[in-house]
Order: structure tokens, then sequence, then C-alpha cells
């Protein structure tokens, strides 16, 4: 241990750092192990730190050519973070030995960039954007930015000079900040003025039309969250916030939907998405999307990009779309001001140490950090050490001077601002420092004036550090209000447990009709309208609920039964020959896609001497309480007056059933049949039967209710995963039918739009009596024209989105 720390304290890290990296069973033998490979005992700072960062991000799968790029680091020809990340990309995937001309290519290495190439780039971005600096000014500065960082002639520039040059050149253009200047104000008065826009509609509109779900007002109508404060009526530490705070939002509603694009939003964000969103609607207020993007380890735009997707397909339009990334600035300086007023202090305790001042394991008693109280000065000059990089990660922490005697956890001086050497999705290599979320999401809060900062009941301790940090620093406070988590039984919602569904091989994907993420209930065929309506009808309550998931079934099927239309299919069909009927007997029938709804329309289909049934709709030994086919019994066939009765079972080879000879009853020769069966007919011509390539049936992910009750799966969550939780049915058909309600789909405006962007989902089905089913994102539409798909070369995936209430004697699919 020893010997370790004393190489680790060689590459720069100080006493305690080395300590806890040594300690780190993970981190050790790789950080040991690069110092080894390089071939020297001494570093100078930058280039231990680049090789600490190296170690802490680096896996034998992701990075297995490490060695190499640590002696391209010690050789200086990697020389920056920016430069760091470009080498582990191409080293996964490459040899650099065998392609050390590519890898300098890819990497950078040997481009400098002048200061005066600096300039000149930087000032041909802003010049691209005069116009809108000089209407918008400093509000403008984000795009700008972006636009500058995304300069490839720059992308191996010193990142420090040219956010210097390009602050020095915007100084010089607009002059110092003013009035006009203040973003929050500007934005919250210009939506008072302005009415909101109309939530996105569904992108079938028909089906709104068909079936809605219970009002947002409902859901504010009784219970605490009917009683909410009115803007202006929170308490501020000064009268001034809350007139500027009024000026501002002209008294207007504002709220917010602050996630983390870390992960896709899943059935309790469907919860918070219409408190927000709902909340401010039925006030007459706006309801912004703010992401709360403060951990760029673990933020991709993927991620990003579904969220609003998934507010929208929920039918919210954001009124402003913000970042909180987009205030870093005004963060650093609300920092540094908390800490000129004695309220911040940097800290370089190791995470066990910090354990021990809170108590530790035991709960013992809690004392101070011995950083506790260092001189402002000093705290100051640290943290602008932060700021500069000079710091490894987690070398150097600020964290807020609270109450470390409160009965509050979060009032333990907790961190404001921690070190990552990590490239920022919008900020690029800018930072290296980020602001926690205890210390952005109040302040972020203030900046929008947020009325009703509302959030689910873990965050209830926070409430206390909310109010303690904004008053700290002397800005707008807003109200924070708790409401309960909303979970469901059968599945888990956590984030990393569900990447490891995915790593592990449980689940396809994230989108796995059997996960309850937003995308993947929507994948599954899950309209959005029947997720609202659950959610409403729960109500807003300050107690954490956990649903059962039947309940959800409900909604959709009572959605669903409103706005599929319904067609004959057969899972496992089974060919019927009807024996007095002539070869080429054809004729078309009638059918409609729902019964005693007109507006669903009519089509036709073909009805031949060769059908096909369900297999279940047929047995061979009868009985008094089955009402099906069975040999010499009859039954009828769904929109046919007349009957069938089977006259012969007819076998392969190996003794199962190849087909049936039924003879087609006469009108009027028998009593009208107890039961009748779906049929599709065999006629090429027409594309009669249309063939399914698969049938995904999809049952509940997990057996027990709560994976995570060690008392009922004592083997852990894993363990009580369904093995049966999907089931894929090949050989399946359905009527043309089909066909003709895509065709119709695809003739409307809003479905031509879902189809060409290969949103199918909204495609969807009653198979009579056997279930709701949706087109899946893996059916191929290969046709051009899709006036003749059902002649191309398609491939039709349909999933099953929930079962039918029906007859329990009825077989499964």
């Amino acid at each position: 241990m020893a010997e370790l720390i004393s190489k680790f304290e060689a590459l720069g890290l100080s006493a305690d750092k080395a300590k806890e990296a040594a300690a780190n069973k993970k981190l050790a033998p790789t950080l040991d192990s690069l110092i080894t490979s390089t071939g020297q005992t001494e570093f100078t700072k930058p280039t231990g730190m680049l090789i600490y960062t190296l170690a802490t991000t680096a896996t034998k799968d992701k990075t297995p050519h490490a060695d190499y790029i640590a002696r391209a680091i010690v050789a200086g020809r990697i020389a920056s973070t920016e430069q760091l990340g470009a080498a582990t990309k191409f080293c996964a995937k490459n040899d650099p030995s065998a392609a050390e001309t590519a890898f300098d290519e890819t990497c950078g290495v040997g481009v400098v960039v002048s200061d005066e190439e600096i300039a000149a780039s930087v000032q041909g971005a802003i010049d691209g954007f005069k116009d809108s600096l000089t209407k918008e000014r400093y509000r403008a500065l984000g795009k700008v930015l972006g636009a500058v960082k995304k300069l490839p002639e720059l992308r191996w520039a010193d990142s420090g000079k040219v956010k210097a040059e390009y602050d020095a050149q915007i100084l010089a253009l607009l002059g110092p900040k003013d009035e006009r200047d203040t973003p929050a104000a500007a934005k919250a008065a210009s939506a008072a003025a302005s009415p909101a826009p109309k939530a996105a509609a569904a992108a079938n509109t028909a089906e709104s039309n068909k079936w809605k779900p219970a009002s947002l007002e409902n859901m504010f109508a009784s219970g605490d969250i009917s009683r909410l404060h009115k803007p202006g009526e929170n308490p501020q530490i000064k009268p001034e916030l809350t007139k500027e705070h009024l000026a501002a939002t002209k008294g207007s509603v504002i709220t917010r939907f602050p996630p983390e694009p870390n992960g896709f939003l899943h059935i309790g964000h469907a919860k918070a998405i219409n408190v927000n969103f709902g909340y401010a609607k039925t006030h007459g207020g706006i309801c912004n999307l703010r992401y709360d993007d403060t951990n760029p380890e673990a933020e991709e735009q993927e991620y990003v990009d579904s969220i609003l997707e998934a507010v929208r397909w929920l039918g919210f339009e954001p009124h402003n779309i913000f970042y909180s990334s987009d205030y870093f600035h005004q963060l650093f300086d609300l920092a540094v001001k908390l800490t000129e007023k004695g309220l911040a202090y940097v800290c370089h305790c190791t995470g066990d140490e910090l354990k021990a001042q809170r108590g530790g394991e035991e709960r013992g008693p809690r004392y101070a950090c011995k950083h506790r109280d260092r001189p402002v000065s000093e705290s100051l000059a640290e943290f602008q050490k932060m700021r500069e990089g000079r710091y490894a990660s987690s070398e150097a922490i600020l964290r807020m001077k609270m109450d470390i005697h409160s009965d509050n956890t979060m009032m333990w001086d907790t961190v404001a601002y921690r070190i990552l050497y990590a490239s920022h999705h919008r900020t690029g290599t800018e930072w290296c420092i980020y602001p926690t979320y205890d210390f952005t999401h109040c302040l972020c809060d203030s900046f929008e004036n947020i009325t009703h900062s509302m959030c689910t009941s873990e965050f209830n301790m926070s409430r206390e550090s909310y109010y303690w940090l904004c008053d700290a620093v002397e800005v707008y406070k807003p109200v924070q209000w708790e409401y309960g988590r909303l979970n469901v039984t059968k599945t888990l919602l956590s984030k990393r447990k569900l990447l490891e569904l995915r790593d592990k091989g449980f689940v396809r994907a994230l989108d796995d009709p059997r996960l309850f993420t937003l995308p993947a209930l929507r994948r599954r065929g899950v309209p959005a309208l029947a997720i609202n309506a659950f959610v409403r009808e729960l109500g807003v309550t300050t107690a954490d609920a956990v649903i059962d998931v039947v309940r959800l079934d409900n909604h959709i099927r009572d959605c669903l039964g409103e706005i599929a239309p319904r067609i004959m299919a057969a899972t496992h069909p089974l060919r019927v020959v009807l024996e007095n009927l002539p070869e080429d007997h054809f004729e078309e029938v009638e059918m409609s896609y729902k019964p005693n709804d007109e507006s669903f329309g009519t089509y036709t289909v073909p009805f031949t001497r060769v059908l096909y049934i369900d297999s279940s709709d047929f047995r061979e030994v009868d009985s008094a309480d089955y009402y099906r086919l069975a040999p010499n019994k009859s039954v009828g066939l769904q929109g046919i007056s007349r009957a069938i009765t089977c006259t012969k079972v007819l076998r392969n080879a190996d003794g199962s059933i190849a087909e049936l000879v039924c003879r087609f009853e006469a009108d009027g020769a028998q009593a009208k049949p107890k039961t009748f069966v779906q049929w599709i007919a065999d006629c090429p011509k027409l594309g009669s039967p249309v063939r399914l390539d698969e049938v995904r049936v999809y049952n509940p992910l997990f057996k027990h209710d709560n994976p995570k009750d060690s008392s009922e799966v004592p083997g852990g969550w894993l363990s009580d995963v369904n093995q049966d939780s999907l089931v894929v049915v090949k050989g399946a058909i359905a009527e043309i039918g089909l066909w003709d309600w895509i065709k119709r789909y695809a003739a409307t405006e809003a479905g031509r739009k879902e189809l060409e962007q290969h949103n199918v989902e909204n495609v969807r089905f009653q198979f009579k009596r056997i279930g709701y089913f949706a087109l899946d994102k893996d059916t191929v539409l290969a046709a051009a024209d899709i006036e003749n798909a059902q002649f191309g070369s398609t491939k039709l995936i349909m999933n099953r989105i929930v079962t039918l209430k029906e007859d329990p004697k009825k077989g499964s699919v």
C-alpha cells in the first residue's frame, strides 16, 4: 500500500487523494499499471492528471490500448482532456500501434492553433450572429457559444484561450450587462404577455375525438394541491424580491418539468408531467421544460431528444426549453458570492472522512470538517484552482456551510461543486467543475421565476436546504411542494436496474415493450391518452403509491375499446375446406371495423372455398359446455349468415391435424349457431390472408408484485424475472382489412407524417376474441406506394398491447 501511495503522489495527487486511490480495488491496479507502462517515476501535474483521468475512465472492454495512450500522454502527444477523449474512442475500435498516423490525425497530435487563428475564428462565428446579438444581446450567447465550440478549426485549440477571446469580443461588441440582459425576467414577462401554446395534438387526432381521459382540472380540485399559495404570497428574505418577481411574471403561475437527461422517462414521470404542465394550464399559467444537465458523465443527446418527444407524445408543449447549463456562469458567480459571505468553503476530505464527519455507519456524533473555518480568501483561491483544473477529480469540493448539527441530513454541509473531467454535451470542455443538483435546482427555479416548484416526496428533506440557499445568496425564493411518487407492480423503474436488465440480456433495449419507460409503453402500442387517464384518476396526494398494474391495463382497454378497429386474425391458423363449394367460389363480404359505430367505416373481404380459422376454435373431443367447432358439430362464421359443419379431419404423417373438411350449410338448414368464430379466406389475388411475420406476446417481466421484496424474492430481484415474459408467435395471419386500415391511416396527414418517421405504433387493432395489438417499430413497410404494400417485401411485426376481457376458457395466444 505504501509503495502505491508513493507512486500516486509522484503523479501529482495529494497525500489524502493518493491514499484513497490506493485503497480503491478497481482504480489502484489500473492506475499502477498505466504508470508502470510509461517507464517514468516523475510527472508534471498536467501529465499526471491526464493519466489519472485515463485510469478513472479506462476499462478492458472500452479502452483495450490504455497503455499506449498513457505513453502518448507522457510523450506530449496527448495534452488535453479533449484529445484524451478522442484517443479513448479511437483505441476502442483500432490498434493505435498499427495505425499511428490515423491516431495522430484523429486525436489532433501536433496541432497548434495560434492566438491569431483563435481570434479570427471567433470573430467569424460572432459575425454570423450579429443580428441576433443586436436584438437579444446576452440572451443570445448560448447559441453563439455553441457555434464557436463546433468550429472544426478550433477543436484542438486551448479551450481557456478560446473562451477568453470569446468573452473579450462579446464585451467589445455589447458592452457590460445591464437591465436588458436579465434572461429570467425577460422570458417570464414574455410568457405572461403571450398565451400558452396549445398542447401538442395526439398523432392520431381521431383518437382524442373518440375517447377522452379525465380532465386535468379534476387533478387539482381537492386535497393540498387545491390550496397552494397564489403567486407573490410566498415570503422572501427581502420585500423587493417579491416586487421584482411579480413585475417579471405579472402574477402568472409558472411551473417547470426538470428531468435529468441520463435515461428514458418512465410511467412515474408521466404523473410528474401531468402535475407540472396540468397545474400551470389549470391556473392559466405556463410550464417550461428544463434539462437538469449538471452531470456530463451520464448525459446523452439521445436522452435529451427522447424526453422532449415523450412530453409531446403525452400531449404537452413546453412554453420554453431551458438547460441548467444555460446558467453555469450565473451559478459559478453565486458560488463565489456564497464563499465571500463565509457560507461556503473548499474541502479536501476523502469520501471516508466525509462519512465519518456525518456520524459514520454507527451514526455517532457529527463534527465539522477541518477545512470548514479556513479563511474566506483561502477558499476563494482554492475554488479558483478547482475552476482552473489544478486538482484531480474528487481532490477538492466546494461545500455549503449549513448546520452539521441539524436533524436534517440535507443540512450537513452538502456539496455545491465537484470536479469532473468530462466533456459536457452542450458546453464541451469549458468547465471541469460542475454544480450539484442541491446547488443548481433551487437557483435555476429562482432564475426562471418559478412560482410552484413541484417535486416528488423523496425531496421532502431538501426543502430546508432549498430555502436556505436562496436566502443565503439573497435571490427570489420559489415554494417547493412535494407530492407522492407513482410506482406500479410487477416492474422496476430504477435507471440502474433497467440498464442491468438490458446489459444482461433480459430485455432487448430500454424501449423493450416489457418495460415501463415511456418509449417502451409507446412502442408496445399503449395510447398516450390511456396513460394520462391513469395518472389523472389517481389524483395528486402527498403519499407515495404503488398501484396494481391491472388498473393501468384497464385504462388501456377502455381507451382501445373506443379507438381500435376490429379485425379477424388467427395466431395458430387451421386450414378449412368447404367441400360443397366449387373450387373457384368467390364472393365479397362487407365487414364493419366497429359494430354500432359507423364512423369507423366498413371494408370488404373475400369468401372462398378454402378458409382458415384459429386452431383454438376446434376441438376433436366435444363436450356439453363447448360451443365451437368439433367433428359433426356446427359453428357460425362471423359476418356470414350460414354455418359450417365439420365432416372430416385430415392428418399429417405425424398425426397432427392438417386440415378440416366442412360442409357449408344452406340458409335455414340449422338453428342459429350459439357461437361465431373468426375466419380468413385463402384468396392470393387479393392478398388474403395477410401473413404476420411475428406476433410478440408480452407478459409481466417479473413474477411478483415487488421484485425487490427480499421476503418474497430471497434470491434477489434478477431471480424474479419471468422467463415467459415474451412469447414470439410465428405463422399468424389476419384478414385484408388490416391493410385497408393502414391505407386509410396513411391517407391522413397525421398518419402519413407518423409513418414517414416510422412511428408505426399508432396502427392498432383489436384481433377479435384475442387481444389488442399494434405494429412494432421492427415492421418494414418496404413498398414505396403503400397502396400495393401488401404484395411487396413487407415485414409485419405485431405487439400485443393488452389482453381482452373474455371467456376464460378461450385459448391463449
